[in-house]
């Protein structure tokens, strides 16, 4: 009889602490990438014996989040314009058109137009 007692004890002794047990959250926001990566390797073909340093990443990972976020929005709201449901490509050139300075948006929808042909073609 003592020893169910104990037992019972010891299950809910254990069942308690893995109640009380610290728990380890995800810290990762998902709504922000890092791109690092990318313009470190853009770096390397322009200058190959250049680099930058980690405050500069930052920096550059901060400016294109903030124009992916603001083609993004705007290309949400032509969008709703043509009441439609779903984006199309042309709903984001419009969107760079109108963002982007004249020359760097033909060569950013002119870049952008063809990466997709060859996503969709491989």
């Amino acid at each position: 009889m003592a020893r169910s007692v104990i037992q019972k004890h010891r299950s809910i002794r254990r069942h308690v602490s893995s109640i009380y047990r610290k728990k380890s959250y995800c810290r990762v926001h998902f709504g922000h990438r890092n791109y690092s990566l990318y313009v470190n390797k853009v770096l390397k073909e322009v200058v190959p014996h250049g680099g930058i340093s980690s405050r500069t990443f930052n920096v550059m990972n901060i400016l294109i989040n903030d124009i992916f976020a603001r083609i993004a929005m705007e290309a949400h709201h032509q969008m709703h314009l043509r009441n439609r449901c779903t984006l199309t490509p042309e709903d984001v050139q419009k969107a760079v058109y109108l963002l982007c300075p004249r020359k760097l948006a033909k060569h950013a929808v002119a870049f952008g137009s063809e990466a997709v042909h060859r996503f969709v073609h491989s």
